[in-house]
């Protein structure tokens, strides 16, 4: 059983059902209260400067303002976001989303008062988005009319240009802010790499030992095609035991 199976188990009668609905209520409310007092943000958002004067509601207010002033934009923004909560709560669970959301949370108040840089709920957005484009990649967006992996890919790519261009303290808040992300797919990315070297391995030997084509490189442990009974199949390991599966039959992050 996994720390996240432990810590579920445990605490996962206390998650928050629907936890992105409300953010996305909450969001439209600011909206519309902002635009009759534009001062309102002002006095939302994560400051270290706030908290130092025992604002502490900013702690949970800044998740709730918008980062638009659009009405089209803002429209569009939260159906984003609501279909993110939706399918990320279908993948993971109440409890998972929570604890992702949470450190999320975390990490951007880290950022704030360690490192003197507030990205806001920006930083938490995008690890959303980040989230969202792992399990449904090929999910066509409706504007732009890209696929969901192109704007992930995009703003992975922004945010690295921002870590090394910036200063330390930059770097450290960038760090921090994405924290919930890291934890959740870093172990699986780091698996994937190690496979792809295990791949790699096997070919060279392959061509050193002269061995037949006929030999496969990839096996669901659980229905046992391989990428030449399944040309189309794409096979993935999995963090939780590092076996190697196709993507029907991947174990979730559960």
């Amino acid at each position: 059983m996994t720390l996240l199976d432990q810590l579920e188990r445990r605490f996962g009668r206390y998650a928050i059902p629907g936890l992105m609905r409300i953010i996305v209520v909450f969001n439209a409310l600011v909206f519309v209260l902002g635009k009759a007092n534009p001062a309102l943000p002002g006095v939302l958002d994560l400051t270290a400067d706030g908290l130092a004067r025992h604002e502490y509601w900013r702690l949970i207010t800044f998740l709730f303002i918008p980062r638009t002033e659009s009405y089209l934009f803002i429209l569009l923004a939260l159906m984003f976001f609501w279909q993110i909560g939706e399918t990320l709560e279908q993948e993971w669970g109440a409890f998972r989303l929570n604890l992702f959301y949470f450190l999320g949370m975390l990490g951007t108040t880290v950022a704030a008062l360690f490192f003197g840089v507030s990205y806001s709920n920006e930083m938490l957005n995008l690890s959303l988005i980040f989230a969202y484009a792992y399990f449904r990649p090929d999910v066509l967006l409706l504007f732009p009319p890209v696929p969901m992996k192109w704007l992930a890919w995009f703003l992975a790519a922004y945010t690295a240009y921002s870590f090394f261009a910036g200063p330390w303290a930059a770097r450290g808040a960038i760090l921090a802010s994405l924290i919930n992300y890291l934890l959740f797919f870093g172990p699986e990315f780091l698996a994937q790499a190690h496979q792809r070297q295990r791949v790699a391995g096997r070919r060279r030997r392959f061509v050193e030992n002269s061995l037949s084509e006929d030999t496969p490189i990839h096996r669901c442990t659980v229905c046992g095609q391989t990428e030449q009974s399944a040309p189309d199949l794409e096979f993935r390991v999995s963090s939780r035991d590092g076996e190697e599966y196709c993507l029907e039959h991947l174990p979730r992050a559960r």
